[in-house]
């Protein structure tokens, strides 16, 4: 990095940054200069000092740029000159006034999960409007094991108007045959609103669709203003219907899930559901390569709860960011006592991360992923080779679909 420059004030010289991009800058802007470069790239960042105009390549943001913080605070307050007076409870109260101001008396229904994002939805929905939120949570038929009970369970405990709908057979219907995971995506993000308007209907007079949609979200699923390419399309982004009957609210649309967890505590929700792993709205559906039939989602969810389960039992869900198993679309050979097997492949994923922007694979101890394997293999008929996948975000997607 280039001394002299505000953007880089109090910045080693030399420290690493997040740049997945393949693409790179061969000439400058008239008014620019490069005040940074890799071993690789020349143009990593310029600056236009005296119109104070910036631009990076790499990712600031992201936990893996070790001074990222400190160089958009930089920017934030030596720069730009902007107080750092933002606060969760002014955030909270901001909020409860923008969500009034744009629902008035009117009724909202959100579709809420369980997960972390639409709860804590609910809970700022709910101190907006109280009782005119009405919380959809939808069974598709793509949860995890016993989720739907349980989920009812936990979000009974807080008091918030609830309906549950049980929408599995729909769902499974649209999606027979579908392979392609984009369309598995689009199938589900249409369905979900169709549940959603049909439920609306049910209960009348509701004009508004509440999301616990983050800005991941967003980022993953469209593009702004250039050329930047969609990654995968979020069932509550990607998925909507282009004509809906309902109008959306979003609050939590310009967060990131570090800072929704932090909103969380403070509006007064307990670990059972900040300390849950994400949980993606198509669920299973994005976890399962090929066809999705009933008896491929109950041996997936089998799967799934072993591993879940023999994380607690070790005392180490807690230091996961999210884990969960996928079920591949191709069968192994192996045997079980004299017999030959040619049964089915399931990888196992866990991966650390701050903000799920970005995300690491976890390192599990071998004699515990070692159990793991065995006892997946040993209780789960159909199942006869456990991987684990080694890949990090990017290249990969915490997902595989």
């Amino acid at each position: 990095m280039k001394d002299g420059s505000s953007l880089f004030d109090g910045i080693p010289k030399s420290s690493q940054v997040w740049m997945s991009h393949g693409d790179s800058i061969k000439s400058l802007p008239e008014g620019f200069e490069i005040i940074g470069s890799t071993d690789s790239l020349e143009v990593a960042a310029i600056e236009n000092k005296s119109d104070k105009m910036y631009g990076i390549q790499f990712h600031a943001e992201v936990h893996h740029t070790e001074e990222g913080k400190n160089i958009l605070q930089n920017f934030i307050s030596d720069i730009c000159k902007l107080k750092g007076d933002w606060t969760t409870e002014s955030f909270i109260g901001s909020s409860i006034e923008l969500i009034r101001n744009q629902v008035g008396d009117k009724k909202v229904i959100l579709g809420i999960s369980g997960g972390v994002d639409s709860t804590v939805a609910a809970v700022l929905l709910d101190r907006a409007i109280g009782k005119n939120l009405h919380a959809v949570f939808v069974n598709n038929g793509l949860l995890r094991k016993n989720e739907y009970e349980t989920v009812i369970e936990m979000l009974t405990k807080l008091n918030i108007n609830l309906h549950p709908v049980d929408a599995s057979d729909l769902f499974l219907d649209r999606l027979t045959g579908v392979t392609d995971p984009e369309k598995k995506r689009k199938i589900i993000g249409t369905t979900f609103i169709d549940v959603f308007e049909k439920s609306a209907e049910e209960i009348g007079d509701i004009e508004f669709l509440a999301q616990g949609t983050l800005y991941p979200d967003v980022i993953e699923s469209v593009s702004f203003k250039g050329p930047s390419a969609t990654i995968k399309s979020h069932h509550n982004v990607g998925g909507l219907k282009d004509k809906m009957k309902l109008k959306l609210v979003e609050p939590l649309r310009e967060l990131f899930k570090d800072e929704v967890r932090v909103l969380g505590r403070t509006l007064g929700l307990s670990d059972e559901f900040i300390g849950r792993h994400p949980f993606p709205g198509p669920g299973l559906a994005v976890r399962i390569s090929g066809d999705l039939t009933v008896e491929r989602c109950d041996l997936l969810r089998e799967v799934d709860a072993v591993f879940i389960e023999e994380l607690h039992n070790h005392n180490i869900y807690n230091d996961i960011w999210q884990a969960f198993a996928v079920l591949l679309p191709i069968n192994a050979v192996g045997v079980m006592g004299d017999e030959r097997t040619y049964e089915n492949v399931v990888a196992l994923r866990a991966v650390s991360s701050v903000d799920g922007m970005t995300a690491d694979w976890s390192r599990i101890d071998y004699d515990i992923l070692a159990h793991i394997s065995n006892r997946i293999i040993r209780n789960v008929r159909g199942v006869n080779r456990v991987t684990y996948d080694i890949s990090s975000k990017p290249p990969a997607t915490i997902e595989w679909e």
